[in-house]
């Protein structure tokens, strides 16, 4: 975990922010997020908007945004059906077929790329692409396993499993339904999305960013997408990661810097040293005392969650939540809840 003498927005030139969870959830703008992306983008930092989710447009992002009180234009969302397009167009010949099991969205970023999507095996596609769509049909994806079978590349625009439904309820990703495909043929597919480095490079070559910065609530497709990138990251609690997640992380997913949401762009951020064979933040030192971590002081709860993420990332190997549930708890009432 690194420290910064200086507000983020100043350090870091662009600002790559995940949407659910980060900027707003559902409909609603996530507490505080649409206040400080007006004050980050007013110091100077560049703000764009980075979703693994295929099935809608940068300008149908854009217009949820815009609705949430962050105002947005396609030119600043980044998605990875954009990146699942530009990776065809380098591979495939201009005006190549792309057997689109997937949505609109998929559709118009390979019309930007000079691909031609169609529908039916029997058009002869050079490649199969999938991405998330609601009202993706049996039959549609039927097709895509024929033509992977006939020897079209296959690609996916994100291979996360699960995705948030209504109610707090878990449903299928698009991962879980390239399996389909894949179980079908036998065909891996090239997976573009967080956390692999594609989207990563996509989100910098569309910003021209030199210095950016990563903005994600999730250690598995955000912070590990920047670890993949050579990126820093922000990690924020306003989505599905709660604190002991995050000391019980493995290397690739551990972020650079802790925030309790995106207030975490405009401040400084202290770091942890060692001290006195503890690991000391501000006004917090915590320590290993045989299988437990020992945590003393006081003062705010996010820098002792910074010195307890020094203790548990000094392990080789991460450490159980046994050893920190203890410590973690004076921080945070009632445990490694989430927040």
């Amino acid at each position: 975990m690194k420290s910064s003498d200086r507000p983020l927005n100043e350090t870091y030139d662009v600002a790559l922010l995940d949407l659910d969870g980060v900027v707003y959830i559902g409909y609603k703008a996530v507490p505080k997020a649409v206040e400080a992306l007006e004050k980050a983008r007013a110091a100077g930092q560049r703000l764009a908007f980075v979703t693994n989710n295929a099935s809608r447009t940068p300008s149908a992002v854009a217009s949820i945004l815009t609705d949430v009180g962050v105002p947005a234009g396609a030119e600043d969302v980044v998605t990875s059906a954009q990146a699942a397009a530009r990776l065809l167009a380098e591979r495939l010949p201009a005006g190549s077929k792309v057997l689109v099991v997937g949505g609109m969205g998929l559709r118009q970023a390979l019309y930007e790329q000079g691909l031609r999507p169609v529908s039916v095996a029997s058009e002869r596609p050079a490649a199969v692409v999938q991405g998330y769509d609601p009202r993706l049909s049996y039959g549609l994806i039927a097709e895509g396993a024929r033509a992977v079978r006939d020897g079209a590349l296959f690609v996916g625009s994100n291979g996360d499993l699960t995705i948030p439904g209504g109610g707090g309820r878990i449903q299928p990703g698009n991962g879980a339904l390239l399996r389909v495909i894949t179980a079908a043929t036998g065909v891996e597919p090239i997976v573009t999305g967080k956390p692999e480095r594609i989207l990563h490079h996509e989100s910098t070559l569309r910003t021209g960013a030199r210095r950016p910065l990563v903005v994600g609530d999730r250690l598995d497709t955000d912070i590990e997408g920047a670890y993949n990138g050579g990126s820093d990251s922000l990690l924020v609690f306003t989505g599905v990661t709660d604190p002991m997640d995050v000391l019980t992380a493995p290397p690739h997913q551990r972020p650079t810097y802790l925030a309790p949401d995106l207030t975490g762009l405009l401040v400084p951020h202290p770091g942890v040293r060692v001290e006195d064979g503890g690991f000391r933040c501000a006004g917090w030192t915590a320590r290993w005392k045989r299988d437990q971590v020992e945590l003393t002081g006081d003062g705010d709860a996010y820098d002792g969650l910074r010195a307890l993420a020094g203790a548990a990332w000094s392990r080789e190997i991460p450490p159980p939540a046994a050893a920190l549930s203890t410590a973690l708890r004076r921080l945070f009432d009632g445990g490694p809840s989430r927040h």
